[in-house]
């Protein structure tokens, strides 16, 4: 006998269906709340009590820091796989074979050269324009250079629609990079794997060899991996929601990337460093800040510790740590602003404060590092965590379409004003 959950309004109850899903997580089925109640309904600002989907993809328990992309392990995945692979199980369902990875990694750079007219759309941004804001317009601008709509029915449709923006959201990436830098724009080398070609495409000078270091590759590969998915974020969620619309791949991914632009979301890998910068003016010193971070009234914020779904730690920080430490180790960078950060993160891991309150150094922490280390400027922190996000934005719209989800509708609790009698212009 499947379980019910009681709701009592006016003294008249209505019970309700409990869903149950495969970690046992518990949820109230009210999709007949209305209809049943005559017109009641909830309110839950932020969602954050409020499932909108049913997803098989990605398991996030922030209690205990369990992330699971399919059911494999974060840690594992980040240990055992490469990039290419994780993006074929978010996206088809299950890790590829060799034969799979091959045919997906061949067919993805069969489609990684873009029309050559988004270079003048992409010549029309001037230089100061934000690297997250150009991304978001050529993504989208990429549906008119291929127009014709995906048959979600189709497995070959969408396979296809698949490799084309996996194989040319890089080089926008990498475009949108030079582009800030005053730099040619490249296609990189197709001799190269996925992630090696990146960083050639971003790194490449036109009058010398450029020089592969496994080490940043090994970095920048389990980077993406760990931002790959993370379930029903706002990006993720903004996806689905504009693509229940029936709205086209191309566009859906657009409205992530502007989603994932804000502060309070993917763009705090660069309020990191923009934190660690404000530290260095005034001086550098790290326990100062230490102080002020644990004074309830001061409005200073430490950037990059804690988590707003990790409430124990977060899983991703403790490999991508382990890669930071290598790429500091291997540039041999000095830069007084990540001994800044190294110098945070070690007060943070052994003050009783920080550790009684589990604000440990978080992933958006540890990535602002890399990139710093890596050359790479702080407006594009961002676009690298679009980079790591597209194929868990494309694996939920996938989803969503392929399950036939309705287009989302949320509702409002009205507190305007009642109905009023409209006054002329001279009474008003």
């Amino acid at each position: 006998m499947s379980k019910t959950a009681t709701l009592e309004i006016d003294g008249k109850k209505h019970e309700f269906p409990l869903i149950v899903g495969t970690e046992n997580e518990v949820a109230i089925d009210i999709k007949t709340l209305r209809s049943v109640t005559g017109g009641v309904t909830t309110i839950d600002p932020g969602y954050k009590n409020t499932g909108s989907c049913e997803s098989a993809i990605t398991f996030l328990n922030g209690e205990e820091g369990i992330l699971r992309y399919r059911g494999y392990s974060i840690e594992e995945l980040a240990e055992k796989a490469d990039f290419l692979e994780v993006a074929y199980l978010l996206i088809f369902g299950e890790l590829p074979t060799q034969q799979q990875l091959d045919k997906f990694n061949e067919d993805i750079k069969e489609q990684s050269v873009v029309d050559d007219d988004v270079k003048k759309i992409l010549d029309a941004f001037p230089k100061s324009a934000h690297p997250m804001g150009v991304l978001s317009s050529l993504t989208s601008a990429l549906t008119a250079f291929n127009p014709s709509s995906v048959n979600v029915d189709s497995e070959e449709d969408m396979y296809n629609t698949v490799c084309k923006i996996m194989g040319k959201f890089p080089v926008l990436v990498a475009w949108t990079m030079r582009k800030k830098k005053g730099m040619p724009l490249s296609y990189g080398d197709s001799s190269l794997g996925y992630v090696e070609n990146i960083l050639n495409m971003m790194f490449s000078k036109p009058n010398e060899t450029y020089k592969q270091s496994d080490i940043l590759v090994n970095a920048l590969d389990k980077l993406l991996i760990l931002h790959a998915d993370h379930e029903q974020n706002c990006s993720t969620s903004t996806v689905r929601i504009v693509g229940s619309a029936h709205t086209g791949l191309f566009a859906s991914l657009s409205s992530g990337i502007s989603a994932l632009w804000g502060p309070l979301h993917g763009g705090a890998n660069q309020a990191v460093l923009e934190m660690l910068e404000a530290i260095k003016e005034d001086g550098g010193d790290t326990k100062k800040f230490m102080a002020k971070a644990k004074d309830k009234n001061d409005p200073f914020r430490l950037m990059g510790f804690g988590h707003r779904v990790y409430k124990n730690f977060d899983p991703r920080a403790k490999i991508i740590k382990v890669a930071a430490d290598e790429v500091l180790g291997d540039l041999g960078v000095e830069d007084p602003v990540l001994d800044i950060a190294k110098g945070l993160a070690a007060e943070a891991l052994s003050d009783e404060y920080f550790v009684k309150r589990k604000l440990y150094p978080n992933v958006d922490f540890y990535s602002g590092i890399i990139y710093r280390a890596m050359g790479i400027p702080v407006e594009m922190f961002t676009v690298m965590f679009a980079l790591g996000r597209l194929p868990g934005w494309i694996a939920q719209w996938k989803e969503m379409r392929n399950r036939k989800e309705p287009i989302g509708r949320p509702r409002q609790i009205y507190i305007g004003e009642n109905l009023r009698d409209f006054k002329s212009i001279e009474n008003r």
